[in-house]
């Protein structure tokens, strides 16, 4: 079987914010016609599974106006200072959303939130060796994160709080079945960051 190549034939842009930008694309199709799609080119994001030596994973929680709710989520943000390197955006939104920092980084998981529309992507990384930030060096909290929730779940308490429905945010269901999963085959499914 031959794989069709497909070809952006013109592009509009539709709309243009800070962190995404929709555009529709005229594509050709394997059948021979086009059609158009809509694209959202997103900055891209990190998330971190933050897992401590008794084997609690801390989580936050926080309001998220698209749902309308407050969210149980790894600590997560947006890959928006141009050319960072990923693990320090994983390293600073680890400090900046539980007040703590890790001595070991390994990669568990690279996403795509949702394929069919966005180019979004998510590096979730494993991160160990906890420690708390000192409280002269901590970041001071704004917006939805000033009132931010911080706790400290069991992994497989917070695995069962995924299958009741508690835990729904994508990256965060992903990330802690991931560590979950990489845990019971002690580690080895762990890459390099």
């Amino acid at each position: 079987m031959t794989t069709f190549e497909h070809e952006t034939l013109d592009r509009t842009e539709r709309y243009a914010g800070p962190i995404f930008t929709v555009y529709s694309d005229r594509v050709t199709m394997s059948s021979g016609g086009t059609a158009v799609r809509d694209v959202v080119e997103n900055k891209g994001a990190v998330g971190v599974v933050a897992l401590d030596d008794v084997g609690r994973v801390v989580l936050i929680r926080q309001y998220r106006h698209p749902v309308h709710e407050r969210l149980w989520e790894i600590p997560a943000g947006l890959r928006d200072v141009k050319g960072e390197d990923p693990l320090v955006t994983a390293r600073r939104e680890l400090a900046e959303e539980t007040d703590y920092r890790a001595a070991r980084y390994d990669l568990l998981i690279d996403l795509q939130t949702s394929p069919g529309f966005s180019n979004e992507t998510i590096r979730v990384y494993l991160a160990r060796d906890l420690t708390p930030v000192p409280d002269d060096s901590r970041y001071q909290r704004e917006d939805e994160e000033a009132d931010l929730e911080i706790a400290w779940f069991d992994l497989d308490e917070a695995v069962a709080m995924i299958l009741r429905g508690e835990i729904t945010n994508a990256s965060t269901v992903a990330g802690l079945l991931a560590t979950a999963r990489t845990r019971d085959e002690g580690w080895a499914t762990l890459r390099p960051v």
